[in-house]
């Protein structure tokens, strides 16, 4: 653990705490910064402060950063579908029912235990259970995941998915026949304050939300789509396209029970790519979608 104090200097005030501490510390990503003053370790005159606290004169600024946490996850070895990896990131395509990380009641079987099993170190700048890990996919969701190898790499993935510089691209089979070839669904999303265990479109509470569609095939009942990404919600595409009416095909939580059969939600992460953290060489990976998908596609298309 390291501790920092110093007593700002007249021309930085009326800065914002959060930026003004990015600016002393590149290495730290803003969502870091975020966490570290909501925590209290990054006080002003001993005192906790909000993000978005201006710095006044003669404030005497201090900052602790912990060393990670021992990682505490069971190696398994695992047949991973390692679609590219290099010293600083691997970009894993995730087979549908694998849950990416542990949590209480499910600590085995995991995507993080076969990393922690394939990867000598792996970036523990998210936690201890969640080595690594820069983004989710949700577990009956299939498709394309990167996972950063160490700490640099991590805060660059990062901050590309914050300044929405990645290309992130799912392909979905959704409800209903969509009337309209292409469009965009611009609705801030949140906790349902009906069921917290679900999210939903909130237009009061809800954080942004942007997800851009485009429609391959129609068919009698259902329609292929492919969804990208401009922001990253948890259950983005699913709340969204639920909220227009178009339900992911086999989403238990979103969709209607009657449904196609299909163990989860027929929702695959296709096309993927980042800036290299390192070389600052842009990459782009693709992922076909699963034969699950592939049977429902052409039973659709016989139909």
């Amino acid at each position: 653990m390291t501790e920092t104090n110093w007593k700002v200097e007249a021309h930085i005030v009326g800065d914002r705490i959060d930026k003004y501490i990015h600016q002393q510390f590149p290495e730290l990503s803003r969502t870091q910064i975020q966490e570290l003053i909501k925590v209290g370790d990054i006080l002003v005159n001993d005192t906790k402060v909000k993000q978005n606290y201006k710095i006044n004169t003669d404030d005497v600024i201090s900052v602790t950063i912990r060393e990670p946490e021992p990682l505490d996850v069971k190696p398994e070895p695992m047949n991973l579908d390692i679609v590219y990896e290099d010293k600083d990131v691997i970009v894993i395509n995730k087979p549908r029912g694998m849950v990416v990380h542990p949590a209480p009641g499910h600590t085995s079987g995991t995507l993080v235990n076969g990393l922690v099993a394939h990867c000598e170190d792996l970036s523990g700048i998210n936690g201890v259970l969640r080595p690594g890990i820069v983004h989710r996919i949700d577990k009956d969701t299939s498709g394309l995941i990167m996972v950063a190898k160490n700490d640099q790499a991590h805060r660059s993935l990062v901050e590309q998915l914050k300044d929405k510089t990645t290309h992130r691209v799912y392909k979905a089979i959704v409800h209903g026949v969509v009337p309209h070839k292409n469009g965009t669904i611009d609705a801030p999303i949140g906790r349902d304050e009906k069921d917290r265990k679900k999210m939903a479109v909130n237009i009061r509470h809800g954080k942004p939300a942007v997800t851009h569609f485009t429609v391959n095939q129609h068919f009698t009942d259902f329609t292929y789509v492919d969804c990208q990404l401009e922001t990253g919600r948890t259950h983005q595409i699913r709340v969204h396209m639920a909220y227009i009416g178009h339900p992911v095909a086999g989403d238990p939580k979103y969709g209607p029970k009657k449904t196609l059969n299909i163990d989860g939600q027929a929702l695959h992460a296709a096309e993927l790519g980042f800036t290299h953290p390192r070389t600052g060489e842009r990459l782009t990976f693709s992922a076909p979608i699963p034969e699950d998908m592939t049977g429902l596609l052409e039973e659709l298309d016989r139909e």
